[in-house]
């Protein structure tokens, strides 16, 4: 069988397994999935759902979401995102509502960088006729 452009996945998920101690077997068995299947991930043969990925970031105990970027499922921007939204929504020290208006600010933030990014990489300057072109 030929390997998927995984291994980079398959490379961490070993990484990530080893370092909480844990067998294919038991990996597999908290992820709910074959012990085979996640022996093809590790070893880039397969390549995982977004939902098989989700269960293995559970029973590692880390972010799906970097999983999801490893796996090319997800761009680095959206993982951070993503990652920022969940923290602001998981703090136990502020209410829904201020949660919400956090979170509105961020987007407003976010909408704003990127309209400056947008407006200082515009069309590049057209030289005068008169002047010899910069080397």
């Amino acid at each position: 069988m030929a390997s998927l452009n995984v291994g980079n996945l398959g490379d961490y998920l070993r990484e990530q397994r080893r370092s909480a101690q844990l067998s294919l077997r038991q990996l597999a068995e908290a992820a709910g999935v074959s012990n085979p299947y996640l022996s093809q991930i590790e070893r880039g043969l397969r390549k995982p759902s977004a939902e098989v990925l989700q269960q293995v970031a559970k029973a590692l105990r880390i972010s799906a979401e970097t999983l999801y970027v490893r796996a090319g499922i997800l761009d680095e921007k959206e993982r951070e995102e993503l990652e920022t939204r969940a923290v602001v929504l998981a703090d136990p020290s502020i209410n829904e509502r201020q949660k919400q208006v956090l979170l509105q600010i961020y987007d407003s933030f976010r909408k704003e960088n990127a309209a400056e990014a947008e407006a200082a990489s515009g069309p590049a300057p057209v030289p005068d006729a008169d002047e010899p072109p910069s080397s």
